[in-house]
């Protein structure tokens, strides 16, 4: 199944700048992006409708990783999506440029969290992003059980319309 993702120029704008702030003692930041969802022609729409940052308080010292984000966090990132009944992506950057890929640890802790997000919000499909400072790159589970699909575009729209590159 092909899954497209799209966001608004001006949310991805004000997510990036999110994610640049420092924090006391993580590396790097991470929010929840709340999304709709429609199937079209056999293909996933997730758009994006709109962002919440992790607070400063949720973040868990641990060396190991960049940012670590315990349950609270998680929770208000549920209760973000919940009400609406909508999609809960994970979203961090990693910055640089080009095609952005999710990290072994990425990968391993999202698939460990995100079959979580069906417990609260069945129906509806859930992810992961991660940014770089031009491109972005999307894991989406359909149920629980998935093991997650890369999204096959990205795409900004607005002034300019940017569109990632293909998968």
């Amino acid at each position: 199944m092909k899954i497209h993702v799209k966001i608004a120029w001006e949310l991805l704008a004000s997510i990036r700048a999110d994610l640049r702030r420092r924090h006391a003692f993580a590396h790097e930041r991470v929010g929840f992006l709340k999304a709709g969802a429609s199937m079209a022609d056999g293909a996933l729409l997730l758009f994006a409708i709109a962002y919440q940052p992790v607070a400063d308080d949720d973040y868990e010292r641990d060396p190991l990783v960049g940012a670590r984000i315990g349950g609270s966090a998680m929770r208000k990132g549920l209760q973000f999506a919940y009400q609406s009944r909508s999609a809960l992506l994970h979203v961090h950057a990693h910055g640089g440029r080009g095609r952005p890929e999710f990290s072994g640890i990425d990968l391993r802790s999202g698939a460990e969290f995100v079959p979580g997000f069906f417990h609260a919000i069945p129906r509806m499909p859930h992810g992961m992003i991660v940014l770089s400072n031009d491109s972005a790159t999307a894991k989406v589970w359909l149920d629980e059980s998935d093991r997650g699909t890369y999204a096959s575009s990205f795409t900004a729209v607005g002034a300019p319309l940017v569109k990632f590159g293909e998968r």
